[in-house]
């Protein structure tokens, strides 16, 4: 049996002795068990602790370990680090306002009450811990305030194939306006957006925005996107959420910054490819203003190959971030 084979052995054979075992087993137990050291078991006894409600005896001075559960509840039980990656998603929704905030801290609610009294003391004292020392960064962007009920009833229409109406005031207006679109898609982030098509129109989808959006109800009038529908798609025809016609883009990235770009993604359908020390990223999309103002976080080291639209946006957004200077001595 390989070295691999083996040690996949004993943390089988491990598993299944915790498992069984109703007053638990000592580190120097398991270690007799599986013929390998104390330390050896005691990095198994950390990976089983990962995947498994390890529950934890003290038996005079020494500590007693044993699985509480079935293998297969162990694996359909959350783990402490699941619940505390899911508890700062939901922290940082309630910082930036993300609608999905309050949906999430429910669910997060019902996963903690499904633990037993003992698993939650336990829990709890772990996620002080872990919630204590993770954020999720929340960058800096627009304060949204978006009623979760809205959202509520955005996606009662969607699964039950009908438009949405609501009232909507645009950037700029001073009163809302009617609207009733077929709902092709939520996204979400810093600001959600809704997908719409007028339902007896032609037009392309439009996006509207959650937090203008008012009195938001599911419409009588039945509306559905086709089924060859793909939001991914729609999405990747554009840098950002902005819409416009596409371009090809072509960048180059310069020497000092191209160990970076190795591993970053300007766009899902990106092409990379070496040129001499600098690499050229090809995609196509539209968003020039949302691309010109991206490229500006590298630095400088990264030059505009084309098109000339995307280098004309860029002067122009040059021009703007030099009238920030112009009062200054």
């Amino acid at each position: 049996m390989t070295q691999r084979l083996t040690k996949l052995d004993h943390t089988l054979t491990l598993v299944h002795a915790l498992t069984g075992s109703i007053e638990g087993l000592t580190l120097d137990e398991m270690a007799d068990l599986l013929g390998v050291t104390r330390r050896t078991v005691e990095r198994m006894r950390n990976l089983i602790l990962v995947h498994f409600d390890l529950d934890e005896v003290l038996d005079g001075r020494q500590k007693r370990f044993r699985i509480k559960d079935s293998p297969g509840r162990a694996y359909s039980r959350p783990s402490t680090h699941e619940v505390a990656a899911l508890e700062a998603v939901v922290d940082a929704g309630r910082r930036d306002g993300t609608a999905n905030a309050r949906v999430l801290a429910t669910l997060l609610s019902k996963i903690k009450i499904a633990f037993d009294s003992d698993g939650r003391r336990r829990l709890d004292n772990d996620l002080d811990l872990l919630t204590r020392l993770q954020r999720s960064r929340v960058p800096a962007g627009p304060i949204v305030d978006v009623s979760p009920e809205d959202l509520t009833e955005i996606q009662a229409a969607i699964l039950s194939g009908h438009c949405v109406e609501f009232d909507y005031r645009p950037d700029g207006a001073e009163t809302p306006s009617w609207r009733r679109v077929v709902p092709y898609g939520l996204v979400h982030g810093p600001v959600t957006y809704l997908l719409g098509k007028m339902p007896d129109r032609d037009d392309p989808p439009y996006t509207f925005r959650l937090d203008r959006m008012t009195n938001v109800r599911a419409s009588e009038v039945l509306g559905c996107p086709p089924d060859d529908w793909d939001l991914d798609a729609w999405l990747a025809d554009s840098f950002g959420i902005w819409r416009e016609n596409d371009h090809d883009i072509v960048l180059r990235v310069l020497a000092p910054s191209v160990p970076k770009a190795r591993s970053w993604r300007f766009h899902p359908a990106q092409q990379v490819e070496e040129d001499g020390e600098t690499l050229l990223v090809r995609f196509r999309a539209g968003g020039l203003r949302e691309i010109a103002d991206h490229l500006f976080t590298w630095g400088g080291n990264i030059v505009i190959e084309g098109p000339p639209a995307l280098r004309e946006v860029m002067r122009e957004r040059l021009a703007l971030a030099q009238s920030a200077l112009a009062s200054l001595p």
